[in-house]
C-alpha cells in the first residue's frame, strides 16, 4: 500500500493549494477529488459568477454610458447562451491550468470519492474499483454545498440553487431571488442587468448581513435604480409549480409568478460521506469539522480547512488555511489569524470590506475615529463615469492604527487590498495618507479618506481636527 506524507481530500481552493504547498516543501503528496479540480469556487461559484459579472458590467456600461462618451451603437442585443458559453470557456481554461500545476509539482491526483477508514487510512471509491492508501497526515478540504430548505425544492425544476442557475440555457423573464447575502445580491444584479425582472427577498431588515450599513444603503439604492424590487423583513410561505413557472406566496398573502426561483439562503459543510466517525473526527450540529487554531481536528494527524470547518466561507480564506495546515502537518507551529480578512461582493457598485465596521467596533467597545471620502469628489471616478460610492476608514482612538475599512464603488474589490496591506503593516491613517498616490487614480480616494480621519482631506469640506494629531 502506497503511503504519502500528506493526502488531501478535495481539490477546491483549499485542497489544491494545500497539495501544491506540500509538494513545494518536498513532501510526497496526493490529492483526491471526485469531480473537477477547482471545487465550488472555480466550477460553480466565484469564477463563473465573475465571468458573468464581467459580461453584465460591459452590458451596463454600453447601456448607460456609451452615449455620454459620444459612442452611438444603435440597437443593442444580448445573447444569453453565448455569454454562458464564454463563462464555461473561462472555467474550462482554469481547470486545465490547475491540472497542469498539480502535474508540474508532482502531486498525484486520484479521481474518486474518499472516506476515512481510521488513523492514516483512506478509501477511494470509483464506479470501476475501490482503492486504499495510507498517509502520515490527512487534510480534509471538501468545502460546502448550498442549503436546500425542506419544502422549497418539491415544486419542480424551476427552483434552483447557485449550482443549477449556472447551467441555465435561457434567460428568465421573471426571477425571484430568496436570500440577500452576497450570493443572492450578486445574481440579482447580474440577471437584472441581463434584462430579467428581478425580485429579491430577505428576511432580515437589510441586505448583506453585518456589512457596513452606509455601504449597504448604496447597494440598495442601486438595486432600486436598476429596477430590482427588494423586499426586506419578508419570508416565503410557499412555492407551487404553475404551467412551467412558479407561483410564490409571500408572508402577508402577496403572490408572485416567476419563471425561475434562486434559493440562496446559505451553505452547509460538505462532510457527509467522509466517514469521519471512523477516524474520530468531531463535528458540530451542522456537520462542520471542529478545528483548533492550528487547524487540527480531534484526530491525530488529520487537519481540516475551508468551508468544511464552517467558519469564514471564502475561497481565499481556504487557500490561506491550506498553507497553515501544511506547515503544521510538516512540523510547524502556526496559528490562524482572521483579523484582516478582506471580502468583496460583486454588486453594482462593488462592496468590499476588511477588519472592523463601525457597528462591530461598537459591539466590541472599541473607540474609533472614522474618515470618509466620496467617489463623487474623485477626478478619476468622474472620468470613468463611476461616481457612486464612498470609502470609510476606521482607526483606533488610542494610537491611530487602521482597524478596518468599507468601500462601496467601482473597483472596490481591488482597492481593499491596499487597506489589507496597511493593516498587516500596522500603519496609521496618517502614514497611509502620507504615502504618495499616483494621480489621477481611484486609490487616491483611500488617501483622502485616510486624511479625513484627522479632518485633513484637501478635496473635502468637513470637520476640522488638530493637524498635529498622530
Amino acid at each position: 500500500m502506497i503511503e504519502y506524507d500528506i493526502a488531501v481530500i478535495g481539490a477546491g481552493p483549499g485542497g489544491y493549494v494545500a497539495a501544491i504547498r506540500g509538494a513545494q516543501r518536498g513532501a510526497k503528496v496526493c490529492l483526491i477529488e471526485k469531480g473537477a479540480v477547482g471545487g465550488t469556487c472555480l466550477n460553480r461559484g466565484c469564477i463563473p459568477t465573475k465571468a458573468l459579472y464581467a459580461t453584465a458590467s460591459m452590458l451596463r456600461s454600453l447601456k448607460e454610458s456609451a452615449g455620454d462618451h459620444g459612442i452611438e451603437i444603435g440597437s443593442l442585443e444580448f445573447d444569453f447562451p453565448r455569454a454562458m458559453q464564454r463563462k464555461s470557456g473561462v472555467v474550462g481554461k482554469l481547470v486545465g491550468g490547475i491540472e497542469q500545476l498539480l502535474k508540474g509539482q508532482g502531486v498525484e491526483l486520484f479521481r474518486g470519492e474518499a472516506s476515512l477508514e481510521g488513523s492514516g487510512r483512506i478509501r477511494i471509491r470509483r464506479p470501476d474499483l475501490v482503492g486504499h492508501i495510507r498517509a502520515k497526515n490527512i487534510i480534509l478540504a471538501t468545502g460546502s454545498v448550498p442549503m436546500r430548505p425542506e419544502g422549497l425544492f418539491a415544486a419542480g425544476e424551476n427552483i434552483l440553487t447557485s449550482d443549477e442557475i449556472l447551467d441555465m440555457k435561457e434567460l428568465p423573464e421573471r426571477m425571484l431571488v430568496i436570500g440577500g447575502g452576497y450570493i443572492g445580491c450578486e445574481f440579482a444584479g447580474i440577471f437584472a442587468t441581463f434584462g430579467s425582472k428581478v425580485c429579491l427577498i430577505e428576511q432580515q431588515p437589510s441586505l448583506l448581513g453585518r456589512s457596513d450599513s452606509q455601504a449597504v444603503r448604496e447597494v440598495e439604492r442601486a438595486f432600486k435604480d436598476m429596477g430590482v424590487e427588494v423586499l426586506l423583513k419578508t419570508s416565503v410561505e410557499s412555492l407551487e409549480p404553475s404551467d412551467g413557472a412558479v407561483r410564490v406566496r409571500l408572508e402577508g398573502g402577496r403572490e408572485l409568478e416567476v419563471d425561475k426561483v434562486l434559493v440562496a439562503v446559505g451553505r452547509l459543510p460538505n462532510s457527509s460521506g467522509l466517514s469521519l466517525d471512523a477516524a474520530g473526527v468531531d463535528t458540530d450540529d451542522r456537520g462542520a469539522v471542529k478545528v483548533d487554531e492550528q487547524l487540527r481536528t480531534s484526530a491525530e494527524g488529520i487537519y481540516a480547512i475551508g468551508d468544511l470547518t464552517g467558519g469564514i466561507l471564502l475561497a481565499h480564506v481556504a487557500s490561506y488555511q491550506a498553507s497553515v495546515a501544511v506547515d503544521n502537518a510538516l512540523g510547524g507551529d502556526r496559528k490562524v489569524d482572521y483579523s484582516r480578512v478582506p471580502s468583496a461582493v460583486f454588486t453594482f457598485p462593488e462592496l468590499a470590506e476588511v477588519g472592523l465596521t463601525e457597528a462591530r467596533a461598537k459591539e466590541k467597545g472599541i473607540g474609533v475615529e472614522v474618515g470618509r471620502f466620496s467617489y463623487q469628489a474623485s477626478s478619476k471616478a468622474l472620468c470613468l463615469g463611476e461616481t457612486r460610492g464612498l470609502v470609510k476608514i476606521l482607526t483606533s482612538k488610542e494610537d491611530g492604527t487602521i482597524l478596518g475599512a468599507s468601500i462601496v464603488g467601482a473597483e472596490a474589490s481591488s482597492l481593499i487590498a491596499e487597506i489589507s496591506v496597511a493593516m498587516k503593516a500596522g500603519l496609521s491613517a496618517r502614514e497611509l495618507a502620507e504615502t504618495i498616490h499616483a494621480h489621477p487614480t481611484l486609490p487616491e480616494i483611500l488617501m483622502e479618506a485616510a486624511e479625513d480621519v484627522e479632518g485633513r482631506s484637501v478635496h473635502k469640506v468637513g470637520r476640522k481636527r488638530p493637524s498635529d494629531k498622530r
